[in-house]
């Protein structure tokens, strides 16, 4: 069956967010702490340069350092670019300008935020000043932000030895990873989606292997050619391989033991995956002939049931395991 073409390219917006949790090194465990007191930290290198923000082995001999320095709140705009539309959990709700500050007495520059009205306020060789946050608990955001410092800000170079002790010491932090992007599943499996929406499986033929994939791809892996026959297939299929799940998933309302499966819909070149429901998880086996149990109002099949036919002959499906 040829199915029809979809209305419009499916987009959707996505996130996938974590907690990094990490342990500091004396270096940065210095370097944190120091912000929360109010001191920026750098470490001088095996070649005399001070590096801000400082690191814990020298980028010329990969030799351990941990020669720390004082430098001044301070500095020089070195490079800069304009963040007209700042993203959420960014250091400023309103637009500013990324720049690269170096600090006075480091020979290196340090990424952050400067609070500007806009980008005819910037320029390369700016003298700025570290805006320290009201609250600070040992983070690269207790420097809120940089600010212009005037033309009246002398320029000297501060970079005092300090020993990198402090009462109650950051040891460890933890940053949010986070990816918010727009995902597009493109034509061909725009088409397997909508299909979905009717309680069909669409899939899409290789006109050179006739191969047919579902989900589609839009393209055969195979043969490098585009797929563009659309075919329904199934509904019902055979359990190729599966596996027992012991171990209940968070927010995910199906009691252990359960089985997840490989299925090749009748008239796909491939398995697809879905839970096994309607017998007990130890009756599960190969070539077992399922179909598919629809929720009302689901965008998928809920799980697959026994049909009651014999079981597929290995034969049939040995090349899709």
């Amino acid at each position: 069956m040829t199915a029809a073409s979809p209305p419009e390219i499916l987009r959707a917006p996505l996130v996938v967010e974590f907690p990094f949790t990490r342990s500091l090194g004396p270096v940065q465990s210095a370097f944190l702490t120091g912000l929360r007191e109010g001191v920026v930290l750098g470490v001088r290198a095996a070649d005399g340069k001070v590096m801000v923000p400082p690191v814990e082995y020298d980028p010329v001999t990969a030799e351990e350092i941990r020669d720390l320095v004082e430098v001044s709140a301070t500095g020089t705009v070195t490079t800069w670019a304009w963040n007209g539309s700042p993203r959420p959990n960014q250091p400023l709700d309103t637009p500013f300008a990324w720049v690269l500050v170096r600090l006075d007495g480091a020979d290196t520059a340090l990424l952050h935020a400067l609070d500007a009205p806009g980008p005819e306020a910037v320029a390369t060789g700016m003298r700025v000043r570290v805006r320290w946050a009201a609250e600070r608990t040992g983070a690269i955001t207790d420097i809120a932000c940089f600010e212009p410092a005037g033309d009246g800000t002398p320029e000297g170079a501060h970079a005092a030895p300090h020993s990198g002790e402090f009462t109650d010491a950051v040891t460890g932090i933890v940053a949010a990873a986070r990816l918010d992007y727009s995902y597009s599943p493109g034509r061909a499996q725009t088409a397997y989606i909508a299909g979905l929406s009717e309680q069909k499986t669409i899939g899409e033929r290789c006109p050179s292997c006739h191969k047919v994939y579902v989900p589609p791809r839009g393209a055969c892996p195979t043969c490098g050619v585009a797929t563009t026959d659309r075919v329904e297939v199934g509904p019902a299929g055979t359990v190729t391989t599966y596996c027992i799940v012991n171990i209940k998933a968070k927010n995910l309302d199906i009691e252990v033991p359960y089985v997840y499966a490989h299925i090749a819909l009748d008239g796909a070149g491939l398995a697809l995956h879905g839970r096994i429901g309607g017998i007990p998880y130890d009756q599960v086996r190969m070539g077992l002939r399922v179909e598919p149990v629809w929720t009302e109002g689901g965008r998928y099949p809920d799980h697959y049931r026994p049909t009651g036919e014999p079981d597929a002959d290995y034969d049939v499906y040995k090349e899709l395991i």
